[in-house]
């Protein structure tokens, strides 16, 4: 019997993790052992997640949560190394981690198995912005450097890893296995009632999502990013499920009576994922900082206005529905107009973005 752990610790992580275990789970041989590392443990952001995609309880829970960068990696490979070192020492030893996406909880994982000699499979792996004020992109790099098996989203994956010098008999290129989630609960979601309850019509409105230091951290330019919102939203109304990271920094910057005088820019709460995608796969226009929404509008072909001065995830605006815009408020109206203007450039859905990527990985796993 192979026995699989595979962690997750962050709401990016549960949309990976959920398709793979599904197909290894109906794999004959293999024995999964789910890991949730805590980094994440607002229930808006973790629990919501596992119930709504039918993902089983985790089988060990380690509840690391908050603190700083250094702390939750800290934490989090000292609970990771315990676990598989106990797991050894009751002759049930791990034949292989497998870790998603990089967030700490992904790069502290990868390394505490490592050092007990566990090999790493990383989902997502050579996904590079070449910006390492990023915390993420250092999480990236280490990540990768310690993997024995790199599985990539996208061709320019690949070709970093190739440039970094990685032995690429275990490069592998598997396609996206956040539009395998994507793909199985869009017309679920689309079925809610989540547009009727916020007075809303599909492919009439936008839906922002903010949360980056770049975009929130200083005042002037979140000040600037609102003022256009609000300006905009007297035109397209706007949904915009507000990070408690953002929510506390437009009070402290006293924004709030800004955004109280736009009446058609909604703020919600975080939203679970069936309710999120719900908005999003029927939004005019996307705008946001997050990774994972560059992706799934680039699959259904929503524009998606990218508030970041560089992307991991080139193939979205290469290809791709994605804009970068930066932080830039003037370029954020000038691509809003051309939203609405219908000038909006054309895009296509990648290769191998099919729905099927976890069953490429699950092969790779087990082989």
């Amino acid at each position: 019997m192979q026995r699989i752990a595979i962690v997750a610790g962050a709401r990016p992580n549960f949309m990976k993790i959920a398709p793979i275990l599904r197909e290894l789970d109906k794999t004959a041989g293999v024995a999964t052992t789910l890991i949730h590392t805590g980094q994440h443990y607002d229930k808006n952001l973790s629990d919501v997640f596992f119930e709504e995609l039918g993902i089983r309880q985790p089988d060990i829970a380690l509840k690391v949560g908050s603190g700083s960068h250094a702390e939750q990696t800290a934490d989090v490979m000292k609970a990771i190394e315990k676990t598989l070192v106990e797991a050894a020492a009751t002759s049930s030893p791990f034949d292989r981690l497998v870790v998603v996406g990089d967030v700490n909880s992904t790069m502290a994982a990868a390394i505490a198995a490592t050092k007990v000699h566990v090999p790493v499979a990383h989902v997502e792996a050579g996904l590079r912005s070449f910006d390492r004020s990023m915390p993420e992109e250092i999480n990236r790099l280490l990540t990768d450097s310690i993997s024995d098996m790199l599985l990539c989203s996208e061709p320019a994956g690949v070709e970093n890893l190739r440039r970094e010098g990685h032995d690429m008999s275990r490069v592998h290129l598997v396609g996206n296995v956040m539009i395998d989630t994507l793909m199985s609960q869009v017309e679920r979601a689309r079925s809610r009632d989540t547009l009727e309850r916020l007075s809303l019509d599909a492919g009439e409105y936008g839906v922002v999502t903010l949360h980056r230091p770049s975009n929130v951290d200083d005042r002037e330019t979140l000040a600037g990013l609102l003022q256009v919102l609000v300006e905009i939203s007297a035109r397209v109304p706007l949904v915009f499920p507000i990070h408690p990271r953002t929510r506390a920094r437009v009070e402290a910057f006293q924004l709030t009576e800004l955004l109280s005088t736009a009446p058609r820019l909604q703020l919600l709460e975080p939203q679970g994922y069936v309710d999120f995608l719900c908005l999003t796969s029927q939004a005019k226009v996307i705008v946001t900082d997050s990774g994972g929404l560059q992706e799934e509008s680039t699959a259904l072909g929503i524009p998606c206005l990218t508030m970041r001065a560089n992307t991991e995830r080139p193939i979205t605006c290469e290809e791709g529905s994605g804009t970068l815009i930066g932080s830039s408020a003037p370029q954020l109206r000038a691509q809003l107009e051309r939203v609405i203007a219908g000038q909006y450039k054309p895009s296509q859905c990648p290769e191998l973005w099919d729905g099927k990527a976890a069953v490429r990985i699950a092969q790779l796993l087990v082989t």
